[in-house]
């Protein structure tokens, strides 16, 4: 199935499946792999993340998110996710995963964000299924930045942040 995809797509496609084998999973017994690729090419990879306290689970494609926008490279174009069961064998190997609502959302936000319909590449744990979609497809309408006028403000608010941090980092190298 990764015939079908060009090679940038394949190697995103195979960077989630490698994240998800770095996956916590102990309480779904469900690894996730995410991978986002930016504007720049560059490629950042996640595995969900789980705790006990359910409600502080990191899933994947948000963790990849992160890693992005962390390292000053927000603008993605493209995020694959790959997901698995690793008790039941091949069974849950088989099914194509996507986003979950959240993540859903946090995607189209960095789509608007970047001013682009990202692409979501979903597949199986064995990549023999693939599922391609944009963000817009699976989300359609989504609410973001734009129904709440941030977006205009955000470029000036972004300058303002960074001027502060270099204050303090300023501050911080002076002592």
């Amino acid at each position: 199935m990764l015939k079908t995809l060009d090679r940038p797509d394949c190697e995103l496609v195979e960077k989630a499946q490698e994240a998800a084998a770095r996956a916590y999973a102990p309480y779904s017994r469900f690894a996730v792999g995410a991978a986002v690729r930016s504007k720049s090419g560059a490629i950042y990879a996640a595995a969900n993340l789980e705790n006990a306290s359910s409600g502080l689970t990191i899933c994947a494609e948000a963790a990849a998110l992160s890693l992005a926008n962390s390292a000053g490279d927000p603008d993605i174009d493209a995020i694959a996710v790959v997901g698995f069961s690793f008790t039941d064998g091949a069974a849950g190997a088989s099914r194509v995963i996507a986003p979950c609502g959240s993540c859903r959302q946090l995607i189209a936000e960095a789509a608007q964000r970047a001013n682009g319909n990202v692409r979501v590449i979903c597949c199986n744990g064995e990549l023999s299924c693939i599922a391609v979609s944009t963000i817009a497809e699976l989300l359609p309408n989504a609410f973001g930045p734009e129904n709440l006028a941030v977006s205009r403000k955000w470029p000036a608010l972004q300058e303002e942040l960074r001027a502060c941090a270099e204050r303090l980092i300023a501050i911080r190298k002076k002592q």
